[in-house]
């Protein structure tokens, strides 16, 4: 380590690392753009084979072969319409059938479009637009909507809304993902490395390694879902780059702290960066697996949506490690004190390493050598441990009472989209004129000598509108002409009924359940689907996942702690006081959404999502801190070694949750409801955990405890209690 490192080591291994990372970015940066032609936006592709509204969906491709999603186009007049603007209006039909990606008329029939089908008022017609394309859904409503803004008659209005149209919104409001998002959050990032750094070059450094990480990740998570390995969603790559460029960023700023240090206990730049890297190689690598196994926890979730996450998440970390523990020291190696500039540590010598050991901070053993605001905190700590643990604790427990204001059983789908959207503002036209639930059935499945009773018992739930056996694509009997005989396929029958409220509304949802208790007593076997009854499968899964996945990722991280530490008493107290800084953190938020931003409620894996990324997480600054602790106390003793690993390690702790929360809370310029939730969650739990909980509650806890903390291991028995 004192001698100057071989050729070997100082020009073949890192310039070898160097075009690996090279390699890895020049390739993985351009399949970026490419991530939208492997994701899907579907809720029911996320469900688990054994739904129910899963069943129902296997059951209706037996019906039809059709996979067409229905679009919705409501055109309301501004006074009653006539019979000729009927006319006119149905000359619209054909024009909208004709647009690309439509699904084309069967034989007999010039166009596949169902209507105008004019509203009681006489104000509104629909028209039903069945979109076969349906990779391509963005692409025809907006078509659709072409249409109808040259071809609309004067005194009218239309909007193209259902299914097809909230899907279409929701994919125009995740496109910022593939580079606004990634914009705002590198930009964020950058300014903050300058203010933490004040160096020009050292910020690129990191930042370069944050990207590279994630072009690495991404190439793996492509593949991956182009091979049907793993299922890619909107909402999960927005997490991955977030989760990636933060992570890397955090790791990165440890190694940066402890080469600062080596630097100025030793000259070579070289020994400087190995002493680093050991020193920081252990709470990174634990930092990292804790966020892994963590995140790889939900592979236990019944979702897909949660299962597929877990892995393409996971992903992104293992990436995050490798560049933080082999490009970012090859970098800094090869700069040395120039990536300081203008700011370079000086080489105070190794005999000065530890000059401020036997010195006193107003008598406070641990605070030699500490300044500012960290000697100020310590001196706290050590006159008033069990105040300030105390008085945390309350604050915590305090914001933890908003959990009870906390509504995450999922919103309407038109409550997903935050920003501007046709689809929703013609929803509303819809319900004001017809049966909300018009265009998305509930979809009912029974055995073909039970179809007419399950369909009377549909009928007499208050919350069906109409209900009919399905004929095939046939138009309606008119009055006076014999009803058509119902498809029947493998002795089964199905049965649309048009729900009276909005198909994505609770009420709806609540008309699902009740169909589903009752309609069994009519026939054995009866299976309840169709678009409310994905919504409401996807909610109840996510709800349950919640109870099965929290003590999973609690009992792996408490072993990861376990094993880092030596120690019992210790993971458990730090396991406590993130799951407590999660309460809080939920029940701050849960009052922002309710009395702040007014959101009408949240989604059913928020509190999941933000579980399993708050207590990971904030477990990576407690490893941080309580690793540098445990190498100080096995110097200086227990609680001056708390006082000398908080005081060492609470800038970059605290420079790491700022940048963490960064980047989280870029997340809100992507206007979907889910992802501004998870922003402000994380953003805020872990800035309240780094700032509260890491630097008040933990150590004032364990300084409290004494050497009691690191029962039953060798530093509890060796140590004379201090």
């Amino acid at each position: 380590m004192s001698g100057r490192p071989s050729v070997w080591l100082r020009v073949v291994v890192p310039t070898a690392l160097i075009l690996i990372w090279l390699v890895l970015a020049g390739i993985g940066g351009p399949t970026f753009g490419k991530l939208s032609g492997v994701s899907s936006n579907d809720q029911a592709a996320f469900l688990p084979a054994s739904a129910e509204s899963t069943e129902v969906q296997d059951w209706q491709k037996r019906f039809t072969d059709s996979q067409a999603v229905p679009a919705i186009v409501v055109i309301q007049s501004e006074s009653a319409l006539t019979p000729s603007d009927l006319a006119a209006l149905a000359d619209l039909g054909p024009k909208l059938g004709a647009v690309h990606g439509v699904q084309a008329p069967e034989s007999g029939q010039s166009t596949s479009v169902a209507g105008p089908i004019p509203s009681q008022d006489g104000r509104a017609v629909e028209f039903i637009v069945p979109v076969a394309d349906t990779n391509n859904v963005k692409t025809v409503v907006a078509d659709l909507r072409g249409v109808l803004k040259s071809e609309l008659p004067a005194g009218t209005q239309g909007w193209v809304t259902g299914p097809a149209g909230l899907t279409a919104d929701l994919v125009n409001a995740f496109g910022g993902i593939d580079g606004i998002l990634l914009f705002v959050a590198v930009g964020a990032v950058f300014v903050i490395l300058l203010l933490v750094y004040r160096a020009l070059l050292l910020p690129f450094l990191v930042l370069l390694t944050s990207v590279f990480a994630l072009c690495a990740a991404i190439l793996v998570v492509y593949l991956f879902a182009l091979w049907g390995w793993i299922k890619l969603s909107g909402q999960s790559q927005g997490i991955l780059s977030i989760l990636v460029i933060g992570a890397a960023t955090d790791y990165s700023l440890l190694l940066v702290a402890r080469y600062r240090e080596a630097l100025e206990q030793n000259e070579s730049r070289w020994t400087a960066i190995l002493k680093a890297w050991r020193a920081a190689f252990e709470p990174i690598l634990a930092s990292g697996a804790t966020v892994i196994l963590a995140l790889l926890c939900l592979l236990f979730s019944d979702l897909n949506s949660n299962k597929s996450l877990g892995p393409i998440a996971a992903i992104g970390i293992v990436f995050s490690l490798l560049s933080a523990l082999t490009l970012l020291p090859t970098l800094l190696a090869v700069f040395g004190r120039a990536a300081f500039w203008p700011f370079r540590p000086k080489y105070a010598g190794a005999e000065h390493a530890h000059d401020h050991t036997h010195e006193s901070a107003e008598g406070v053993a641990g605070l030699e050598g500490i300044r500012g605001v960290w000697r100020r905190v310590g001196l706290l700590i050590a006159r008033r441990p069990r105040v300030t643990w105390i008085v945390s604790f309350v604050v915590l427990v305090a914001c933890a009472f908003g959990l009870t204001q906390l509504k995450a059983n999922g919103v309407e789908q038109t409550a997903l989209v935050l920003s501007q959207s046709d689809a929703v503002d013609g929803q509303k036209v819809l319900a004001k004129h017809f049966d909300a639930g018009s265009g998305a059935p509930v979809l009912i499945v029974a055995k073909e000598a039970d179809g007419d009773a399950v369909l009377a018992a549909a009928k007499q739930n208050d919350g069906i509108a109409t209900a009919t056996l399905y004929a095939g694509n046939v138009r309606p009997a008119q009055p006076g002409q014999a009803t058509p005989a119902p498809v029947v396929k493998d002795g089964r029958v199905l049965i649309q009924a048009t729900l009276k409220a909005q198909p994505d509304s609770s009420a709806a949802e609540q008309v699902v359940r009740d169909l589903r208790r009752d309609l069994p007593a009519s026939g054995s076997g009866v299976l309840v689907g169709g678009v409310t009854a994905i919504a409401l499968d996807t909610n109840d899964t996510a709800q349950s996942d919640l109870l099965r996945i929290i003590p999973i990722v609690l009992l792996v991280i408490l072993l990861v702690l376990m094993l880092l530490l030596r120690s019992i008493l210790a993971p458990v107290l730090l396991i406590g006081s993130v799951v407590l800084s999660y309460a809080a953190a939920l029940g701050v938020s849960a009052l922002v959404f309710d009395h702040l931003f007014r959101f009408p409620g949240a989604d059913a894996s928020v509190p999941l999502f933000g579980f399993v990324f708050l207590v990971a997480l904030g477990v990576d600054y407690n490893i941080f801190l309580m690793t540098r602790v445990r190498e100080e106390s096995l110097r200086l003793g227990t609680r001056p070694g708390i006082l000398r690993g908080l005081g060492m390690t609470g800038s970059v702790i605290t420079s790491a949750g700022v940048v963490l929360a960064a980047t989280f809370a870029a997340l809100a310029v992507i206007p979907i409801l889910f992802l501004v939730q998870i922003a402000f969650i994380v953003a805020f739990g872990v800035l309240l955990d780094t700032v509260l909980v890491r630097s008040l509650l933990v150590p004032a806890v364990s300084y409290d405890v004494g050497r009691a903390i690191w029962w039953p291991s060798k530093l509890w028995r060796a140590e004379p209690e201090r």
